[in-house]
């Protein structure tokens, strides 16, 4: 970047020129993703619907997170004409509703759509409930339909939609059975005919039951059978039939829907009360748990703990949605309002990024003689479209933010089985754990030690996590349960965080590296992490000789880690020509240890040309400087070996940078990646910055990361 170029950085003019977006023909708040989440509560409730560059809801079928169809098929009867405004099932005597807007939160995506005289408005909410981890729990998702008269006078409405086999296996050859229960709520059940404990096939669970329910109120109709026998049944009648067909089949044969349809009667300009649908995926037992001796344990999914039945859940969850509407519209409003103190790109990069991130847990617990045992809550993740494995260390890691933001509880959760893991002495090696299970929901550790070794990396990552947990959430269990585990995950860092020897960091993609600058950072942190955790049990003794030791680390790493002509951080040792994205500066700010100077990162004003100002450093030299002069369209590139980069970290270094200017660049060049509808697949982390283009990865629990910027 050129002397004039850093001068508007200065200013705070945005070198992301161009347009963001193909124009679409609806209005997009605050922009068109890539993929809209729909249903996304779990690794198995994931549905989306791919967008690219603006498709609208009855434009293309919704999808799983991975991409295979999760058909969902919405009509509204309009004075005798059938609309289609969901789904790409567009029968004879049908006409397509025209989409007017999509906006989505952090807990919705809300549609409208005309349909001839009437305005359509379908809710897709799933919820985010911090304060409340029963609900949190559930998991369940929201469909809220309402319709009014755009033309002054009334009308006659029927409002239909189903759901297909799809939405429990991404095999549609295998066959389903299914059932539907009547009463106050009415509930189509379907699952898989046979059924394997803790197995997956293409990313979807194979046993369980998908749910799809609504209330039974006047004027509402249900069937099952063959798609095109129930969707024409309500075209040509308004109403379905209340018949199942019960011929189970494979899902692809004669395509059995489950469908419900509700009269609505005369509707005018006033929006009617929301016709609300909810779906679901539930198994028992959800989690497969190794405990001491090589034992295992069966988890269930917490909400058990309030419910007996899974129809007592879906009751009580459906007949709720009023006020979880409202605490929904509550906890978007203040994510908003916090995020944008920062700007209105980081809003919309957080409003897009914490249903994802919450989608990837499930929280659960065990039973203590025959009862739950509401005192042993712990919480998993499923590390979404990488390698699948559970409680990743280095993905609950990038997430971590969001459980800092929403509840420090969640966080806690989710490093206890780690630490209950390593605490029974059953991994062999030194260093942290790099994951509890290398397929998720089995999590049943890695007794051979043959996990995928990130030895610096985990460990680092686990005392920092530890640290900032007790820092945020004033809560130092983990700390005295575990402080033996602690002090020798530290005595490793010290053999092997100055120079770290050849190994992966988190970014494995990019293969191994040794004297990583960027992975010596975190292992340093990770040391002076340890030195207030040794505070905070009282041992001083122990407290000194770590900060000492961390303090000496970093006055050595300024000498490793400097270019020889002084201008910025290398991406490993004595290799002058390398840099790379130091986003591990920003543990140290979060935990406020402080044990890298500010010189680092700061940056100076002085006079220039035309009455603008340069922005540089007197000392030796400066990241910040470094990355204005380095940011390419879509971004900084993590590292010299490419130029792609990951959008948590661009965030993460947004976090550290000591120019507003430059922290801008790096928020709008994620918003800008996340916008540019250069894939039609759930946000993915891993992009290039020369094109936008997505480079792997979709729908991961690192985007949680993008909330660092909120826990500082």
């Amino acid at each position: 970047m050129h002397a004039l170029a850093l001068a508007l950085l200065a200013t705070g003019v945005s070198l992301l020129l161009g347009p963001v977006l193909g124009a679409v023909t609806w209005n997009a708040t605050p922009f068109n993703p890539a993929a809209v989440p729909l249903a996304v509560r779990t690794p198995y409730l994931s549905v989306w619907l791919p967008q690219g560059t603006g498709t609208a809801l009855n434009d293309q079928w919704a999808a799983f997170w991975n991409g295979d169809v999760a058909a969902w098929t919405g009509y509204v009867k309009v004075d005798g004409q059938t609309y289609t405004w969901m789904g790409a099932a567009n029968l004879d005597n049908t006409t397509k509703a025209t989409q007017k807007s999509l906006e989505f939160t952090s807990t919705q995506s809300i549609f409208t759509l005309t349909a001839g005289p009437i305005d359509l408005t379908a809710t897709f909410l799933s919820p985010v409930e911090p304060s409340d981890l029963v609900n949190q729990s559930l998991p369940f998702s929201y469909l809220g339909v309402s319709v009014k008269s755009n033309d002054g006078n009334s009308h006659s409405v029927q409002v239909y939609t189903d759901i297909t086999g799809e939405w429990i296996t991404g095999v549609t050859t295998w066959t389903a059975n299914w059932k539907t229960t009547t009463g106050k709520v009415l509930t189509h059940q379907l699952q898989l005919s046979t059924q394997a404990l803790y197995e997956e096939v293409r990313d979807h669970i194979q046993y369980g039951s998908g749910y799809y329910s609504t209330l039974n109120t006047k004027g509402t109709t249900w069937q099952t059978g063959q798609d095109t026998v129930v969707r024409e049944q309500f075209i040509g009648n308004g109403s379905l039939a209340n018949t199942a067909d019960n011929y189970f089949r494979p899902i692809s044969y004669s395509w059995p829907v489950f469908g419900f349809s509700h009269d609505l009667g005369t509707v005018t300009s006033a929006a009617t009360e929301p016709v609300v649908f909810v779906v679901g995926h539930v198994r028992d037992p959800a989690i497969q748990y190794v405990t001491k001796n090589n034992g295992r344990q069966e988890r269930s999914i917490l909400f058990w703990t309030k419910f007996k039945t899974v129809s007592s859940a879906i009751s009580t969850f459906t007949n709720d949605y009023s006020n979880a509407l409202a605490r929904a519209n509550a906890f978007d409003a203040r994510v908003k309002a916090d995020a944008s103190k920062i700007s209105s790109d980081y809003a919309d990069v957080v409003a897009l990024s914490v249903r994802q991130a919450l989608g990837s847990i499930e929280i659960t617990v065990s039973k203590k003689s025959g009862e739950y045992n509401k005192d042993d809550v712990l919480t998993f993740m499923k590390e979404i479209s990488s390698d699948g494995n559970v409680n990743t260390v280095d993905v609950i890691f990038p997430a971590w933010p969001v459980f800092l933001y929403t509840n420090p509880a969640l966080g806690k959760q989710l490093l206890a089985p780690l630490f209950e893991y390593q605490a029974t002495g059953q991994y062999p090696n030194r260093w942290a754990v790099h994951d509890m299970g290398s397929s998720y929901p089995k999590a049943i550790g890695h007794n051979d030690g043959q996990d995928e070794a990130m030895q610096v990396e985990e460990s680092g990552n686990m005392l920092i996590m530890t640290l900032s947990l007790a820092q945020k959430a004033n809560d130092t269990t983990l700390i005295k349960k575990y402080y033996n585990l602690l002090d020798q995950w530290t005595q490793y860092l010290i053999e092997d965080s100055l120079i770290p020897a050849l190994q992966l960091s988190t970014d494995d993609f990019a293969g191994r590296l040794a004297n990583q600058t960027n992975l010596a950072i975190k292992g340093i942190v990770g040391i002076k992490a340890m030195s207030k955790i040794a505070d905070i049990v009282g041992d001083h003794a122990k407290a000194k000789n770590y900060s000492d030791i961390a303090t000496s680390y970093a006055q050595q790493w300024q000498i490793l880690a400097l270019s020889s002509d002084k201008t910025h951080l290398t991406l490993a040792y004595g290799n002058d020509s390398s840099w790379g994205l130091a986003y591990n500066l920003y543990a140290d700010k979060l935990l406020n240890t402080s044990v890298f100077p500010q010189s680092v990162f700061d940056l100076r004003k002085y006079p220039s040309f035309q009455g603008l100002y340069l922005e540089f450093d007197t000392r030796l030299f400066t990241e910040t400087k470094w990355y204005a002069n380095h940011a390419l369209a879509y971004g900084v590139p993590l590292d010299t070996r490419h130029t792609y980069t990951k959008s948590d970290w661009e965030i993460w270094t947004a976090g550290v940078v000591t120019s507003t200017s430059v922290r801008d660049v790096l928020v709008s060049s994620v918003r800008k990646y996340a916008a540019d509808g250069k894939s039609s697949q759930p946000l993915g982390d891993w992009y290039e910055t020369v094109d936008g283009s997505v480079k792997g990865f979709r729908a991961r629990p690192v985007a949680g990361g993008h909330l660092a910027l909120l826990v500082i």
